[in-house]
């Protein structure tokens, strides 16, 4: 079957993404679009018909890094049990912190750049931690209907609840200094913070 003008396959959308964050966190947010075609082993004007813009390749960055963060709200099981799903999802939060250079040195990269990018800081908050907390607050609100929980404002409580998982941690995260965290901590953290959420806004 002939390729759709414009159309790319996954693998090849795959690596872009892959080449962006790399080369993003190594140079910031000026990267050239070049510099990313070359390590994707693609050509500029692909990545340009498949995104557009920059900002719309880094949205798409963090839109991947937000499906896989969200993951265990949106699951037929998560849902029937509230604890194990903002457990599981605590532990995709502090994971992406043990994740070290390669996904810190892109938020890194975004803050340091956002002044010269705006347009690019922007499309990392919007499709990053904004949508990841709107899914979240979702979530909150499909299981207050359910009677599962009583958040009043959803919003507001999937600020408190990514507060108390990752905390300090992440700043720390970003400006590279070590805490002491490793999966076993991070886990306990995440299913910590998910009983006393639950106890604190239990139906």
């Amino acid at each position: 079957m002939p390729r759709i003008a414009g159309q790319i396959d996954l693998a090849k959308s795959e690596a872009i993404l892959d080449a962006a964050v790399e080369v993003l966190s190594e140079r910031g947010v000026s990267a050239s679009m070049e510099e990313i075609a070359r390590r994707a082993c693609v050509s500029k004007q692909t990545i340009y018909n498949h995104y557009g813009s920059k900002a719309e390749l880094v949205r798409a960055l963090c839109d991947r890094r937000v499906h896989e963060m969200t993951a265990p709200l949106e699951t037929p099981e998560g849902i029937a049990d509230p604890e194990q799903a903002l457990a599981a999802f605590g532990r995709i939060l502090m994971a992406k912190l043990l994740e070290g250079s390669r996904g810190q040195g892109f938020f890194r990269a975004a803050i340091l750049g956002a002044q010269d990018a705006p347009e690019v800081a922007r499309a990392v908050y919007e499709a990053g931690p904004r949508e990841s907390r709107r899914k979240l607050a979702a979530f909150l609100e499909l299981e207050t209907r359910a009677g599962r929980l009583a958040c009043p404002d959803p919003a507001e409580a999937a600020e408190f609840f990514a507060g108390m998982v990752i905390g300090s941690y992440q700043t720390a995260a970003l400006l590279g200094v070590e805490r002491n965290l490793d999966e076993d901590r991070a886990d306990a953290i995440a299913r910590e913070a998910a009983r006393r959420f639950l106890k604190a806004y239990a139906a």
